[in-house]
């Protein structure tokens, strides 16, 4: 049975469960986003978020309030007659008048293993802590950051190999099935609710640009899964130290290599670097203000080798 919704999500992340409900034949009465943003390659055209370029492609009417906080946004809101609001990355808080507005609640899809990352960055601090799996959640939203109590969950490995983006998009497409299958349950009236263990809180802080660079001294793995928490956005970065000044670049991904040294010593000519504890390899890297590139591109144009050290 199909349910009255309404859509709430911003980001890349949010588009797969928009187009997920709709193909499963819900009715998205209106998609709540974020307002656009100056873009474009001088920074003057207003761009639109990504789900609001997929609602205008749908029909959907979208909407762009600055705040839900006002009689006049809550009137708004309640004139949709929602059976519930889906919300995914929306980017807002909802406060209590609008959350009480949908006949069943409203439900957040929510990219960890909850408690545990509860926040802004649950994607990035779950790669940079080494946390070995991580999952989406549909939870009924209250007003705590995250707090709400829990319907359905799936997991995931979390691998060496992985990047930021790449658990972001294995996550956003699993999301989108499960939010599907929580409003199939709510639709029936089968939809179960846990609340969640206080044991294990972790807040997923906003990510900082002071945080990105590179601390060799620390052990290999540990190196690399900051640079693949930060890759490609907003990337960790080092400098190669060499002539009049140092070159800086973002190091978008690696892998664990053998050897050892001083913390940044470039080891050999296929950009081994030494860390406290072990050595990574360097795959993928960006220069300032240049293209992201293969390593093995990046060293024909440019030599990296012992006894050069990167900052």
């Amino acid at each position: 049975m199909p349910l009255r919704l309404i859509f709430m999500g911003t980001p890349d992340f949010s588009v797969p469960t928009l187009l997920e409900l709709v193909s499963h034949g819900h009715e998205i009465v209106a998609v709540y986003t974020r307002a656009p943003k100056p873009g474009g390659r001088r920074g003057l055209q207003l761009q639109p978020t990504p789900v609001e370029e997929a609602a205008r492609r749908l029909g959907i009417p979208v909407l762009t309030p600055k705040t839900l906080k006002t009689d006049e946004a809550l009137e708004e809101f309640r004139a949709f007659d929602a059976d519930a609001a889906v919300v995914v990355a929306y980017g807002m808080i909802l406060p209590q008048a609008i959350l009480d507005a949908p006949k069943l609640g409203c439900y957040n899809l929510h990219a960890s293993l909850l408690p545990r990352w509860r926040g802004a960055a649950p994607i990035n601090r779950a790669i940079m802590a080494g946390d070995a799996e991580s999952g989406v959640m549909v939870m009924k939203m209250d007003v705590g950051l995250d707090t709400g109590d829990v319907a359905m969950a799936e997991r995931l490995a979390i691998t060496d190999k992985m990047t930021a983006v790449d658990l972001h998009d294995r996550l956003s497409r699993l999301g989108a099935d499960l939010m599907v299958r929580a409003m199939a349950a709510l639709a029936r009236g089968g939809l179960q609710l846990k609340k969640q263990s206080e044991d294990g809180v972790t807040y997923a802080a906003k990510i900082d640009k002071a945080e990105a660079r590179i601390d060799w001294s620390k052990p290999a793995r540990t190196v690399l899964r900051h640079i693949h928490g930060l890759s490609p956005f907003p990337g960790a970065w080092a400098e190669i130290a060499g002539g009049s000044e140092n070159a800086r670049v973002k190091i978008l991904r690696c892998e664990l290599a053998k050897g050892s040294g001083a913390p940044g010593e470039v080891l050999d000519d296929q950009l081994t670097i030494a860390c406290g504890e072990g050595a990574i390899r360097i795959l993928e890297l960006q220069r300032e203000g240049k293209a992201r590139m293969q390593a093995v591109d990046f060293l024909r144009g440019v030599q990296v080798k012992p006894p050069m050290r990167l900052a």
